[in-house]
């Protein structure tokens, strides 16, 4: 029997498998991403190029993903399994409409307590228009402003209902610039706030001139140029004792000795996602002097010998990303001395970014996950290379420490601590917000010292010495010395100083559920009992009664197995909980 062959059909070796792209969509993707270099698009520029399509067409739609696949050369599950991870990124089919604009209301502990869900309830209705996506979303890193909302990607601090409304319509109708857009939203949605309110939440920056007048770079010319000694600048790390501001608390000195050992070439990154609610010293600082912090990471870079440096900034940080890149330019276009590659990466919207291996992993385009260690970063770091990663707030120091000398640094600090703490302080206040004090103040010291004492109508009941996994402590424990090391006895850690104030009509059960929620939906969701303990908690926890065994049991396997620093700290809120407040969790 004769069999007819059957003509195999062949894909063209240039395409891809699975959907091809569109023309159109191609063109559209090229116009905003550019044309590829010689040796094509870079891999880990994935990131940056989904935001450019998110900015502009309010969403991530199929096509285009195709089209920016075909670009960067690489599998369309891996360009969606990237755009998926991340919480600002909105993937839409082709058919469907992408939202006008959208309005994010934080849902973090001290927006709720500020009237967060009231505001969320209301504002649907007021805005009346389906082209408004309003989103409840995790901390934007405002907390001494809440409630905090951002309309697009404009901060609304002490938001009200109205003020949103306001802003919603001048946006689309596009009547006003951005500045005054602003100012019309904040004089709306703060009406009871001070005259200088605005001045406050949106300072007037040290810029790159004055800053220069002043002084500044002179000492990162002087190491550049080897006047000033590298190993004196190490040394007046290691007498300080500045450690790390991030949270991890790892001696300064020691870790740029530690990559400085490392085979070259070496890089930098400097973790600006603050994402831990409660926290916002960073941002804080950065809005007012970005130049002091550039100066240090430009030290750092010199002393360690790193060939770039790349910087993570929280997406939320709209108005801050505006303000480097505008002081970048101006660092890069008049240099004090020669400068590495710097390069501003834009996070997207996950907690876990914070993580520093997370984060190098989202530098390089990738899903945000932490990795396992060892190797440790700072011998196979990013790109593979030994890389010095640092909190914001460290190198933000180093020019001070070096200028004023290390004794004038240990000099500072009580109840036989040294040094200084920026404390971010939110919640049951008279005066919230960053309050740099000395290493080892009490919290009844800074609530008196530093926040005007308690709000009005408000008594101490608990707090949160180190934002949503530092723990929470009851009043009764309020005279204990904040700083590293001090807290564990108590089941705590003070991480970035962000605290918390809640007051008598407030349960700690609730602040502990609130902040379980946020871990579930934070959870990257790469080990099994982070991303399910988590979840599970926060059911458990929403009981009137607790299921205490089981709750033990789960912070235990949580503690234990998890992968990273978010799911290892995640039952620090429970157990805390279980010690000092057990008569909440018993009580139905």
């Amino acid at each position: 029997m004769t069999q007819t062959a059957v003509p195999l059909k062949f894909r063209p070796r240039h395409q891809m498998k699975g959907r091809q792209p569109e023309a159109q969509a191609l063109r559209e993707v090229r116009a905003l991403i550019g044309p590829p270099p010689a040796t094509g698009h870079r891999r880990d520029l994935l990131i940056e190029h989904l935001h450019r399509l998110n900015d502009h067409y309010h969403g991530l739609f199929e096509r285009h993903l195709v089209a920016l696949a075909t670009e960067l050369n690489l599998p369309m599950a891996e360009v969606l399994e990237v755009a998926s991870f991340y919480h600002h990124f909105e993937i839409l089919k082709d058919d469907q409409a992408a939202p006008a604009l959208t309005v994010r209301v934080c849902t973090s502990l001290s927006c709720t307590m500020a009237g967060a869900d009231a505001l969320l309830a209301r504002l649907p209705a007021l805005l009346g228009r389906d082209d408004v996506q309003v989103l409840p979303v995790p901390c934007i890193g405002r907390c001494e402003q809440a409630p905090a909302a951002q309309v697009g990607q404009r901060a609304v601090p002490q938001a009200s209902a109205p003020g949103l409304a306001a802003l919603v319509q001048a946006q689309l109708a596009q009547t006003a610039s951005d500045a005054p857009a602003v100012s019309a939203a904040f004089s709306t949605s703060t009406a009871s706030a001070a005259p200088d309110a605005a001045a406050e939440f949106f300072p007037e920056p040290l810029r790159y001139a004055a800053y220069r007048a002043a002084g500044g770079y002179q000492l990162a010319a002087a190491v550049v140029n080897g006047e000033h000694d590298a190993e004196a600048v190490l040394r007046t790390l290691d007498e300080a004792g500045l450690r790390g501001l991030g949270g991890a608390g790892f001696p300064s000195g020691r870790k740029w000795r530690i990559v400085r050992e490392q085979p070259a070439p070496r890089l930098m990154a400097v973790n600006i996602d603050e994402g831990e609610p409660g926290t916002f010293k960073d941002r804080h600082y950065l809005e007012r002097d970005p130049h002091r912090f550039l100066e240090g990471m430009l030290i750092a870079a010199q002393v360690v010998g790193t060939e770039a440096v790349y910087i993570y900034l929280r997406d939320e940080y709209h108005e801050a990303r505006a303000l480097l890149q505008a002081e970048l330019a101006a660092l890069q276009a008049e240099p004090p001395c020669p400068l590495p590659r710097i390069e501003l990466r834009r996070g997207a919207g996950a907690y876990v970014c914070g993580e520093e291996s997370a984060m190098l992993e989202s530098i390089e385009g990738k899903r945000g996950e932490p990795r396992m260690r060892p190797p440790y970063i700072a011998q196979v770091g990013l790109f593979g290379r030994p890389t010095l990663e640092h909190n914001f707030e460290t190198l933000y120091w180093v020019r001070e420490l070096v200028e004023r000398g290390a004794a004038w640094f240990a000099a500072q600090g009580r109840h036989g601590r040294k040094g200084l703490r920026s404390f971010s302080v939110s919640g049951r206040v008279r005066l919230p917000g960053v309050k740099l004090a000395p290493a080892g103040i009490t919290l009844h010291e800074l609530i008196d010292e530093y926040c005007g004492g308690m709000a009005e109508g408000q008594q101490l009941y608990a707090y949160l010495p180190g934002g949503a996994s530092g723990g929470i402590l009851p009043a009764s424990l309020a005279d204990v010395p904040l700083d590293f090391d001090t807290l564990q006895a108590y089941g705590c850690f003070i991480g970035s100083a962000a605290v918390v104030v809640l007051g008598q009509h407030d349960r700690a059960r609730d602040a502990a559920l609130n902040v379980m929620r946020f871990l579930a939906d934070e959870s990257c969701g790469q080990c099994t009992p982070c991303r399910v303990g988590t979840a599970k908690a926060a059911q458990l926890m929403s009981a009137p009664v607790w299921d205490q065994a089981t709750l033990t049991d789960l912070a235990q396997v949580m503690g234990d197995a998890s992968i990273c620093g978010l799911g290892q700290a995640a039952p620090n809120p429970i157990r805390c909980v279980q010690r000092y407040f057990a008569h909440e969790a018993d009580a139905a």
